[in-house]
């Protein structure tokens, strides 16, 4: 892992507010997510903004994980800004590490938060919400669906507990990876969410298929770890990561509703052979 000189981030920040530089108030125990792979690693940059961190690789030129500590203090004034905000490259990043809008355009996929905007306090916060070093593609249905209702969840769950620490992040099927653009940005398999609630002291994930027909399910940290290679609370004990704390349930959106067949069909289970297969993938990358 590398981070940016400081004179080349000075020499942005009126462009940009946000800023590379170590911020270990964003982390649980004030320890980093850990990359498991050591060929992951390589080619890494952690950046830093107002309320959320990241860690950008130059294989995806897009996040590996996204880290936020959700108050509710900070969800209540998030509640009281007006949304808005325009997706904007990273120029922070050098060019063969950073997306840009024209990967993105007429993809066929959206430019999916990790950190979403939602949850930024401010209108500047917000705005740094949408570099596209915080973004990943993701299908319009997986997006505006249950991604917003896991998002949704989790907004929940630190306005009842005060406080949560969330890690957000994409993961590959290194098998059959479509890629999109000019930058061949690679299209993740699933999203995730990790949370560590400190009051209960309890750990969970959501785990999303990136699909056409996505499907979401709560998994352990510790299964989360094997599927992704990302260990998104390396200050916790393996065994708080190996039992999942009380979870909210997944919220349906807006948009899942009105997309929602006459005959209430249910979505494919998690145990079907695509989401299996996928699964799979992830983790045999991982012995190899």
């Amino acid at each position: 892992m590398k981070y940016l000189p400081l004179g080349f981030v000075g020499f942005l920040v009126a462009a940009c507010p946000a800023h590379a530089a170590s911020c270990p108030a964003l982390f649980a125990k004030g320890v980093p997510p850990a990359l498991l792979s050591e060929t992951a690693r390589s080619g890494t940059v952690q950046l830093c903004n107002d309320h959320y961190a990241v860690l950008v690789s130059e294989a995806t030129k897009g996040p590996l994980w996204s880290a936020e500590d959700l108050t509710e203090e900070n969800l209540e004034i998030a509640d009281d800004t007006n949304r808005q905000g325009k997706f904007f490259p990273d120029m922070r990043l050098p060019a063969s590490m950073r997306a840009s809008l024209t990967d993105y355009r007429a993809s066929g996929y959206d430019r999916g938060h990790m950190t979403p905007s939602g949850n930024e306090p401010g209108l500047a916060s917000q705005q740094q919400s949408f570099l596209l070093s915080n973004i990943v593609p993701q299908t319009g249905e997986l997006n505006r669906g249950p991604w917003e209702g896991v998002e949704s969840a989790v907004r929940g769950w630190a306005r009842q507990e005060g406080e949560i620490f969330v890690v957000t992040g994409p993961g590959y099927d290194p098998e059959h990876t479509a890629k999109i653009g000019r930058g061949r940005i690679p299209v993740p398999a699933v999203t995730w969410k990790a949370i560590y609630d400190p009051a209960s002291n309890g750990t969970g994930a959501y785990v999303c298929l990136n699909t056409r027909k996505p499907t979401c399910k709560i998994i352990a940290v510790a299964l989360l770890m094997q599927l992704v290679n990302v260990d998104p609370f390396p200050a916790l004990p393996q065994s708080m990561k190996e039992q999942v704390v009380g979870m909210p349930p997944i919220r349906e959106s807006p948009y899942a509703l009105s997309k929602r067949p006459r005959s209430n069909r249910l979505l494919k289970e998690w145990g079907s052979k695509a989401a299996q297969k996928a699964i799979k993938a992830l983790v045999k990358a991982l012995v190899q």
